[in-house]
């Protein structure tokens, strides 16, 4: 198995998937981090994200199912449904229990989740969204020594979501799209 020594986890909501779109579609195939993507989605409905993303990023793209590994140079998608938990083995693990900030999958129980896991070694991404779910995982991606940034709210479709991480997290850095996918890019 590859090895890697950061980990990107990156939510979003109303606005998320463009957003998260631009984000990855400047990184290359062999990028060296693994990406875990956190978007609210309808709960029992079959979507074409995953076909979506394959189409439009040069990295692989694949639903996230019970202990398959993180791995470099993939997006790893939240599934409908789902909490998703980082294990301490660097799996993937569901969940189905309540709904956390009437999501589920919600950014707030994966952020935490990875946190527990990589501590410094994580990089904790918010963006646009109309809730305020992802603001305290990010808290605690900050807290555990993880870097934190958020979409700039100016340019983020719903700045709910951005707006509430930087109230609670004065310290996070906010960064417009470019920007962040840029930094990514600097640290690979």
């Amino acid at each position: 198995m590859q090895s890697y020594e950061k980990v990107v986890v990156m939510g979003g909501s109303w606005g998320g998937i463009q957003a998260s779109l631009k984000i990855l579609q400047g990184l290359p195939s062999g990028f060296a981090l693994p990406v875990v993507l956190v978007l609210h989605r309808l709960r029992n409905t079959e979507s074409e994200l995953q076909h979506i993303y394959e189409k439009k990023v040069k990295l692989q793209v694949q639903e996230i199912d019970e202990k398959k590994p993180l791995l470099p140079g993939h997006v790893h998608l939240a599934p409908a449904n789902y909490h998703v938990l980082v294990e301490k083995d660097k799996t993937f693990s569901l969940d189905v229990s309540d709904l956390e900030n009437y999501s589920r999958p919600s950014i707030d129980v994966t952020f935490m989740s990875a946190a527990d896991v990589m501590g410094k070694q994580l990089i904790g991404i918010l963006l646009s969204g109309a809730s305020r779910d992802g603001s305290v995982g990010l808290k605690y991606i900050h807290d555990k020594g993880g870097l934190t940034i958020v979409q700039d709210p100016a340019e983020a479709e719903v700045s709910t979501m951005p707006e509430s991480a930087i109230k609670l997290i004065p310290g996070c850095s906010v960064m417009g799209l470019g920007r962040i996918q840029e930094f990514l890019l600097s640290i690979t």
